[in-house]
């Protein structure tokens, strides 16, 4: 009888170590980018990294895969339905396939400054959270990539004239879409992962993107001129599962989400500064930026009002936009 009840609590205490051993594993957020290893996208993110590590006391941590090795923004999204990974760090694109609506902050000439991107962020975060939400994604916070400019091999004096460029749209992007058929251009569509072996075979010579993302694509070295008015503002954030965050610990979410709001508020500072010195930098490097005429800078904006309310009821709905408008003009005003 002594011996069954050893033996009983010999395997109550493994069994009792088994499960503390298991409550201890680390959990891996694992975690995908199109940022390329070593820029501050990544240092962020690994700086974000180390303290959810020290803070969860090695509970919890990112599991990150840049440069776009998990595949492009759609593949990540698919992969993250699938379980295959759990987070994502993306641009409009990749948000626009997990929540339309919030395409609307993408949309063309609708955003000019850094300050009316906080204030939509702010202001409807309500609609923002929710729209991830209702898509099974948590918001963790936003990573703005900047304001987007057209790029070319060929000199250009305005947006009308990239009627002559072979462009490159994002495929499936309906942003680029809408702005370059307002726009009159017929644009060569291809996944982005493509676009620099296209500039190098010449099968498109313009692209758009932020000043930092050009640099850190390369795609500077295949373009000579950027016309200096922002399409676009493109936005960006980092989301999480609904599913994988929802099963984390309660004190873990708290973590999770109070780091991330911390770092990511501080990368959309740095690249924002970044942004603007990358400007700078092109220009050394030989870019050359052309100045639309102010006469033209009236007619931009009608052209982004026509596209925006070319895209109601199919990526949001009309009563957001005319929010939207209505707000941004309040605040212009004073």
């Amino acid at each position: 009888k002594n011996r069954v009840q050893r033996l009983a609590l010999a395997v109550f205490f493994c069994l009792s170590f088994c499960v503390r051993s298991s409550w201890a594993e680390t959990i891996l957020i694992k975690f995908a980018t199109l940022a390329p290893a070593g820029c501050t996208w990544i240092k962020i993110m690994e700086r974000w990294n180390k303290e959810l590590m020290e803070k969860t006391g090695g509970r919890l941590k990112f599991q990150i895969y840049p440069g776009g090795v998990s595949g492009d923004e759609k593949d990540v999204v698919r992969k993250i339905r699938l379980g295959q990974l759990h987070s994502g760090g993306f641009t409009g694109v990749g948000l626009g396939e997990i929540a339309p609506e919030v395409r609307l902050l993408d949309t063309p000439f609708l955003i000019q400054d850094p300050a009316q991107a906080d204030y939509l962020y702010n202001h409807f975060a309500d609609i923002w959270n929710k729209a991830f939400q209702d898509k099974g994604y948590v918001l963790l916070g936003w990573a703005e990539v900047g304001l987007v400019y057209a790029f070319t091999h060929e000199k250009v004096e305005t947006l009308f004239d990239l009627k002559k460029v072979k462009m490159w749209a994002w495929e499936g992007d309906p942003i680029a879409e809408a702005v370059f058929k307002t726009l009159g251009v017929t644009p060569i569509p291809l996944s982005i992962t493509d676009v620099m072996t296209s500039l190098q075979t010449g099968l498109i010579n313009g692209v758009y993107g932020s000043a930092l993302g050009i640099i850190a694509l390369q795609w500077n070295t295949r373009t000579q001129y950027m016309v200096d008015y922002p399409l676009a503002n493109a936005s960006g954030a980092v989301l999480i599962s609904k599913k994988f965050f929802d099963a984390l610990p309660a004190d873990l979410q708290v973590i999770l989400k109070s780091t991330g709001q911390k770092y990511l508020t501080e990368l959309t500072a740095a690249s924002r500064k970044e942004n603007s010195s990358a400007i700078s930098v092109l220009q050394k490097n030989g870019m050359h930026l052309t100045k639309p005429p102010a006469s033209e800078l009236i007619r931009y904006q009608e052209i982004g009002k026509q596209a925006r309310k070319s895209l109601a009821g199919r990526l949001y709905s009309q009563e957001l936009l005319d929010k939207v408008e209505q707000s941004l003009s309040g605040l212009k005003s004073k």
